[in-house]
Formats: C-alpha cells, structure tokens, sequence
C-alpha cells in the first residue's frame, strides 16, 4: 500500500498534536512549580519547611495564571511568525515562476496531479543538498530548497524531493513538527535561561537561608528540589523532539514514489544528497529537512540513514 495519504498516519499525526496540546499545560506547571521552589529556597525566610511550602504554594497560585497567560501569547505568536522566524534563520528567499521555472513546473504539476493547493517556494543559497517542507495550513505551507540541490539533481530527482515533501504537508507531519518545535523552543528557553543564571550565580547547594528570627536555615533541599523539576521539565520538552517517529521519513519517500512512479529517482536523490546535505540551521528546523545527519543515540535520531531509506525504496518498489 503506498503511503502517500495514508489515512492511518494522519490520524496518528492529529493524535500526537493534541497530545502534545494537553501535556503542554502539565510541563508548565511542573517548570513553574520548580522555578518558584528555587526561589523561595534561595529569597525568601522561613522559620519551618511546614512555612516555607505555604509560601511556596501562595506564589505558585498567584504566578500560574499569568505563566499561562505569557505562554499563550507565546504561543500564539510564534504559531502566526513561525514561517518568517524559520525562513530569517536559515536566510530563506521566496521564489517565483521567473526565478527557477523548471523547480516551480514541477511542484505546480504534482499539486494538480493531486488537487493540492501548491505550497509557497523559497530557496536557500546553501551548497549543502538539503529541503524541507514548513507551514501548519493551506494558508501558509512553504517547501524550501538549498542552491545544490538545485544544482546537483537532474529533473527527475528534483521532482522526487518536490513530492517526498509535498507528502510530509498530506500527511501533516509537518504541521505536527512546528506544534512540537514551538513548545520544545519555549521550555528549551526557560531552562537554559535557568540553568544558565544558576551557574553564573553561583548559587551553592549547600548555601543557607536566614530565617527571620536569625537561625540558618538549609534552603539546600529546596533548591535540589527546584533543580530536579526544571530539569525534568527540560528534559521532557527535548525528548519530545526524539519522540516523533523516523517512520515519517519512510512514508514521505514511498508516498515520493506514489506520486511520481519513479523508485529509482528518489533513491538517486538520497544517495547524491548523502553526505553533503549538512547545513547551518538551527536543531528545530534540520528536523523537518529530507536529511539531518545528526545523529543522536541512534533510536533518537530524528531520521533514520540513508542507507536504510534507500533498501526500503528499493523493497518496496521490487
């Protein structure tokens, strides 16, 4: 079965997004909660631990209205800029039918061929091989290309990469990707900001806190505590950027093959592009290229090799 509209991934996609939607609001309260341990066990005085939780639980009710609110409005406009902040980083340049006719023939055909409304053109002047689909609707959906790709790949294998991101936009992977990309970048910007101030502070985990009748106090638990909750919120945001799964990339180059017929041409472009598709762009957006050849503990790595996309073309167009 090919896997170009496969229902079945769609619904996994949409699936995956809401949860991602109802975990975001549980990993802001877990990040809230240690950012305001942390500094009631390094501001504050308290005479008891008993004193110090009531205080701690009268600043987190007050704060957490407002961190929704900030995270929102986040939110919100990082969902309505993300086309322009994604295309400022890696220096992104719209195209048109007069600047690459051939690249833009290609993509209008398969869009017809399918009744898909075509996605914007851009291109990044890049000699690494590389493209990447980004967008969360019709209104907005982009496919972006690097110059040695343009450059390197005959027509058919430029129609191959058009289609193998034209599937990833059917199937929503794309739209998926930017709802993770946008909350693993507001946690992933909090706790490095965190982590960062600690350290530069120099707070002490052994430090004191005065209490108010002169005592000391060992704010140390407190702090160890604040510290473990930002981490564990931090680390959750990451690992949600690992947690979506490689089968995307197989299902993007069958439904490549589904589009245009031709098996051998999509494997002809992913051995060119082997080992010459490493770009500078930000982790996020190398997740959404045909290739990121990062890799991170392997299951972890957010593409499987080459090598194993090109045997499973090659099976599945046997």
């Amino acid at each position: 079965m090919g896997a170009y509209g496969l229902q079945t991934h769609i619904w996994n996609n949409q699936l995956k997004s809401l949860l991602l939607l109802a975990g975001f609001p549980a990993l802001l309260a877990i990040l809230l909660f240690g950012l305001v341990i942390g500094y009631v066990g390094i501001a504050e005085s308290f005479d008891s631990y008993d004193e110090a939780w009531a205080v701690i639980r009268r600043i987190y009710l007050g704060a957490l209205p407002f961190a929704v609110l900030g995270a929102l409005v986040w939110f919100l406009i990082a969902l309505a800029f993300h086309q322009q902040m994604i295309a400022a980083s890696v220096g992104a340049k719209s195209l048109d039918r007069r600047d690459a006719p051939e690249l833009y023939n290609l993509l209008e055909n398969l869009c017809i061929s399918r009744g898909i409304k075509m996605p914007r053109l851009s291109i990044v002047e890049s000699s690494a091989m590389n493209a990447f689909a980004s967008g969360v609707s019709d209104k907005n959906y982009a496919i972006t290309v690097t110059r040695g790709l343009l450059d390197r790949l005959d027509s058919d294998e430029l129609e191959a990469v058009l289609a193998h991101e034209l599937t990833h936009i059917r199937n929503q992977d794309v739209r998926l990707l930017i709802v993770a990309v946008i909350f693993v970048g507001i946690f992933s910007f909090i706790g490095e900001l965190i982590f960062e101030g600690l350290f530069r502070s120099g707070v002490r985990i052994g430090g004191h806190t005065r209490s108010r009748n002169g005592d000391s106090r060992g704010g140390g638990l407190l702090i160890l505590i604040a510290i473990a909750m930002i981490a564990v919120a931090y680390i959750l945001a990451i690992v949600i950027r690992f947690a979506l799964s490689q089968r995307r990339e197989y299902l993007a180059d069958a439904g490549a093959v589904d589009l245009t017929r031709r098996s051998d041409a999509m494997i002809r472009a992913l051995e060119k592009i082997s080992g010459r598709s490493e770009i500078e762009a930000p982790a996020d957006v190398r997740q959404m290229m045909v290739d990121n050849p990062v890799r991170f503990l392997g299951v972890f790595a957010t593409h499987p090799p080459i090598e194993k996309r090109i045997e499973a073309l090659r099976a599945y167009g046997a």
